[in-house]
């Protein structure tokens, strides 16, 4: 709940980052992203150091994919994400961005040998997809309908990331979180800062507000990726993801209550219940296995 609550957070503070930097094109909004998550990077390789009780690095046999990691769950997650979250209001890309739980229920039926889909699961993602569709309709801050270049971006990076979660979990069984996370977030960091600049992406304007801003963005990053590639080394794939259905709804009341958005309306409050229910009903399938249901 801490790392979906700090996740929620950077919806309405990735946006306010983007007006206190003056950030107005994708190539500068992609720039934006590989520095906060390369400086996320640097504050993890601080925390695996003192860890470790010295200088931290990965594994030779686990570079090629701690490196594959960073491509997938940071670049190519965070191009689409930064890119389409540009182009819809916070609360959306929030609830749009909650579906990461029901890929990596998907990613992981087909990626693993011991989490496949149930009635039940594709019950709670035929639920939680309503919600999405219903939060889609509903006016006010969320009008505009479907837009492949906002909400569409933001669901595409929900693809990447449900993906990342399977893979992180089998790299961890070879290396720790925290190495993992911090040499992910620097190469992953770098080639956002690279493909940015690429792009024509600048940041010309740099105040104090704005690097708070910035190093808010980075130390959430350090904190909820380091602590969630914990939880997936210790628990299935399909558990930890259950509680990404917390992420839309601290999204949503922090972007009520930090941009002005109207977003407490029946149709919203409707969408956000479908996918808590949504996820609620995957939530019951371990228990009803008979199967231990400890969260470690």
């Amino acid at each position: 709940m801490m790392c979906c609550a700090l996740w929620g957070s950077a919806f309405p503070f990735v946006k306010i980052g983007f007006e206190l930097f003056d950030i107005g094109g994708p190539g500068s909004q992609i720039l934006f992203a590989g520095i906060r998550f390369f400086l996320a990077g640097i504050l993890t390789l601080g925390i695996a150091c003192f860890l470790q009780k010295g200088f931290a690095r990965p594994k030779r046999e686990v570079i090629p994919g701690i490196c594959g990691q960073g491509l997938l769950q940071t670049t190519g997650q965070y191009v689409c994400f930064y890119t389409g979250l540009a182009n819809c209001t916070g609360a959306k890309g929030s609830v749009m961005s909650g579906t990461t739980a029901f890929f990596a229920i998907l990613a992981a039926h087909f990626m693993t040998k011991d989490e496949k889909l149930t009635t039940r699961k594709v019950l709670g993602c035929l639920v939680g997809f309503l919600g999405v569709i219903v939060v889609n309709l509903a006016p006010g801050s969320l009008e505009g309908g479907f837009a492949l270049s906002g909400e569409g971006l933001v669901l595409l990076s929900a693809v990447f990331y449900g993906i990342s979660s399977v893979t992180l979990k089998r790299l961890s069984a070879r290396e720790t979180p925290e190495v993992i996370t911090a040499y992910q977030l620097l190469f992953g960091g770098a080639v956002l800062i690279l493909v940015g600049w690429i792009s024509g992406g600048r940041i010309t304007t740099v105040t104090p507000r704005g690097l708070l801003v910035l190093f808010y963005l980075a130390l959430l990053s350090t904190i909820a990726f380091t602590v969630w590639s914990f939880l997936l080394k210790y628990n299935p794939v399909s558990k930890v993801s259950i509680f990404s259905f917390s992420i839309p709804v601290f999204g949503v009341a922090l972007s009520a209550i930090f941009l002005g958005e109207q977003v407490f309306t029946i149709q919203n409050l409707a969408g956000l219940a479908l996918v808590g229910i949504g996820i609620v009903v995957v939530n019951t399938v371990s228990s009803c296995k008979g199967q231990p249901d400890s969260v470690q």
